[in-house]
This record gives C-alpha cells, sequence and structure tokens, in this order.
C-alpha cells in the first residue's frame, strides 16, 4: 500500500477518537446533572466553551500548521488532547469540568487544520476528496464509539471512566504518530515570511473562501447543536439508558455520516474532474434535499419515523459536507492550506457554539424537537450560498489560482509511490 494511503489510515484512526473525546460529555449530562447539578445551560455551556475556545484558536493553530512540521503539530496535538481528557475524569465540580472542555478546544483545534492539510500534500485532485472522505469518516465513527462506550461506562463505572478510559487511548495512538507520520518533501515553500495578517488579507480576497465560510458557519449553528443535544432528546422523549441514548444519538447521525462522508469523497472527486466548481453544486443540492427531513423534528413521531429521517438527514448532508475541504484545497495554494481550514474552523465553532447556547436556552419553551425544526432553514440558506457562488463567483477564483496549484500538486509525485 502507498504511504499515501496507510497515512489516512493512521488519521482515521486520530480522526475518529478527536471526535470520541468531544462526543463524550453529551452522552453522560444527565449523570453530570444528578451528581453536580448542573442545569440546561449549565449543560450548553460545556459544549459552547469547548467549541469557543476551539474558534479562538484555530486561525493561530491552522497558521502553525502551515509553518511547522503537520505531522508533529498533529502529533503534539493528539498527545495534548488525550492528557486533559484523562485529567477530566478526575475533576470533581462543575467548574473544573468546564475548564478541562476550554483546555480540551484549545489542544483539539490544532489536529483538523493539520491533517486535512497533510492529507492534501499527499493527494492530487484525483484522490484528494475521497482521502478527506475517508479521514471524515473516522470523525464520524468517533462519535459514535465515543457516545456509546461513554454512556456504557457510565451506566456501570462511573462518568470518570469513560474520560479516563479515552484518555489512555489516545496517549497510546500518539506513541504511534510520532513513529509513522512524515511530511512530504515539498519542493514548493510554504509561506512563512508574510505576517499573519497578511495571510488573512490573501485569503479573504478570494470571495469564494468567504462564501464557503459564511455557508459552513450557518451549517454548523444547526449541526452542532443538533449533535451535542439528540442524545439528551432520545433521553427524555423516550426514556432510553445513558448507553441507549449516547447510541442513538451517535449511531443515527454518524453511522450514515461514515457512509456519506466516504460516498460523497468519491462523488466530489468525479465530479471535480469534469469541473472543479461542480463540488459546490453539489454540497447545495444535497443541503436542499436534507433540509426538510429535519422537519419530522416538529411533532410528536414514533420512534422508528425519527430513526429513519435521522439516517437520511445524516447520509445526505455529510455527502454535500464531503465537498468543502476539497473544494478549499482545489482553491487555495498549499501554503495557506491549514490556516484557511483553521479560520473556517474558527467561525464554524463560534457559529456551533452559539448554536448549542441557544438551543438549551430555547429548550424549555419550544422543547428539542422544536428548535431542531427550525433549524432546517439555516440548511436552506446554505444551499442557497453555495448555488449563487457555484453561478457567479468560483469560476472567476478557481481560474485565479489554478496555475500555481497545478504546479504544487506535482511536488510529492515521486513520493506518494512510497
Amino acid at each position: 500500500m502507498a504511504y499515501k494511503w496507510r497515512l489516512v489510515a493512521l488519521l482515521f484512526c486520530c480522526a475518529a477518537l478527536n471526535y470520541g473525546d468531544r462526543a463524550a460529555t453529551s452522552s453522560l449530562f444527565p449523570l453530570f446533572r444528578a451528581e453536580m447539578g448542573m442545569t440546561d445551560i449549565g449543560m450548553a455551556a460545556v459544549g459552547s466553551l469547548f467549541l469557543w475556545s476551539y474558534a479562538i484558536c484555530s486561525p493561530f493553530a491552522g497558521r502553525q500548521a502551515d509553518r511547522l512540521s503537520r505531522a508533529r503539530v498533529i502529533t503534539a496535538s493528539l498527545a495534548a488532547w488525550s492528557l486533559i481528557t484523562l485529567a477530566t475524569g478526575y475533576v470533581s465540580s462543575v467548574e473544573q469540568l468546564l475548564a478541562s472542555r476550554i483546555l480540551l478546544g484549545v489542544a483539539e483545534c490544532f489536529y483538523l487544520p493539520a491533517s486535512i492539510a497533510l492529507i492534501a500534500d499527499h493527494h492530487g485532485t484525483d484522490t484528494r476528496a475521497t482521502a478527506i472522505g475517508i479521514h471524515t469518516a473516522g470523525l464520524s465513527i468517533g462519535s459514535v464509539a465515543g457516545g456509546w462506550t461513554s454512556g456504557y461506562l457510565g451506566d456501570h463505572f462511573g462518568w470518570q471512566s469513560a474520560f479516563q478510559t479515552l484518555g489512555a487511548a489516545g496517549l497510546v495512538l500518539a506513541l504511534a504518530a510520532w513513529l509513522w507520520l512524515r511530511d512530504p518533501p515539498l519542493r514548493v515553500k510554504r509561506s512563512v515570511a508574510a505576517s499573519p495578517f497578511a495571510e488573512l488579507a490573501t485569503l479573504f480576497r478570494v470571495r469564494t473562501y468567504l462564501l464557503i465560510i459564511l455557508q459552513a458557519a450557518f451549517v454548523s449553528f444547526a449541526i452542532l447543536a443538533y449533535g451535542n443535544w439528540l442524545p439528551l432528546y432520545f433521553k427524555e422523549t423516550f426514556g432510553m439508558t445513558l448507553a441507549g441514548a449516547g447510541f442513538s444519538g451517535t449511531f443515527l447521525m454518524q453511522f450514515p455520516a461514515v457512509l456519506g462522508a466516504a460516498l460523497g469523497g468519491v462523488t466530489s472527486d468525479r465530479v471535480a474532474r469534469r469541473e472543479k466548481r461542480g463540488r459546490l453544486l453539489l454540497q447545495g443540492c444535497c443541503y436542499m434535499v436534507a433540509a426538510p427531513l429535519l422537519l419530522v423534528f416538529s411533532g410528536s413521531p414514533p420512534l422508528a419515523m425519527i430513526s429513519v429521517a435521522i439516517f437520511c438527514f445524516g447520509l445526505i448532508r455529510a455527502i454535500g459536507s464531503a465537498n468543502e475541504n476539497p473544494l478549499l484545497c482545489d482553491l487555495l495554494q498549499p501554503g495557506v492550506r491549514s490556516t484557511a481550514v483553521g479560520v473556517m474552523n474558527a467561525t464554524s465553532c463560534l457559529a456551533g457554539g452559539i448554536g448549542i447556547f441557544v438551543t438549551g436556552y430555547l429548550k424549555a419553551a419550544f422543547g428539542l424537537g422544536g428548535v431542531f425544526a427550525a433549524s432546517s432553514v439555516l440548511l436552506v440558506l446554505a444551499a442557497a450560498i453555495l448555488a449563487a457562488t457555484y453561478r457567479f463567483q468560483a469560476p472567476k477564483d478557481l481560474a485565479a489560482g489554478s496555475g500555481s496549484r497545478e504546479a504544487a500538486q506535482q511536488t510529492s509525485a515521486g513520493y506518494e509511490a512510497g
């Protein structure tokens, strides 16, 4: 197997742990409420503070991955977040729990910009979306595994054991990453001399990039809130156990996301071979089809209907989202890709943190189902932005930098065969 695919396999495991650690708290909300007296707003703060600290540090994290060894940035991030997760198993108050989630956000924000850019370093346009899609599938599998494992351990051994187990597993994986991850010998130097403000100014002059960020913020507001509160929705609506609610709230959303990420990556690469901006149209169509499926939460449907709607929504939405990061890599030069992903992560996580908090605030008045249904409007807005970008702005921006990108894609051609 070529190294570029072995790299994807290892990063798949890292991605799974990254989202598994995030998903742990959502499955344990009832235990936090019982043992610490945590309110709905307090539970919202657990998710929001993580996302906001993640967001604030993401642009810096992305720039570091453009300046330093991406392989080493990934390894350091993995080791740091695993130590923080392990330490979370020993907190004894709400304040300490919230502080641990803030630190987790700081440690984890370095991972995604570096990992996506490292995959793009090793994969050209023909395989890039497929490779990133496999990596994204790892994120979804980690959410399912982390939610179910945390719920099971919480039911049988206490919530502390969930964090201790995940943290220890991460330290073992960090050792593997330190031994096996490596950067390609790029012949095109990364843009390390420019100031942070100059690099951001360069990115923000690409209007297609700004529009991608805007639609991603709308989607993140809806999706991150939905994912954060879905296990509690199953617990309160259908009286499930912690393990059952944690599994249902992650599996029904994330398992189809695994399929969608893989299918979307392959489909996106086929579309891009004909026309790179086609990734935008595919993404927008998927969001438009997926949005009405959230309306099922507006009533009081049976568990089977809810389950089918969540599964279909997760599948279609993931096929669309699989186009986002590959499009950024098509649009931008290698030396700023991590920074670009970091900035997009920042805006998405800020929006998602607000979404989690707003959902917690509105929960008493409208119920979680009502808030989930209303969020379908945000996906429709994102689809409209993508369609407009495809029609009016993307052709010019993709053409403007095509020459330099094509040259950069050749820098690791001989290396990939290793």
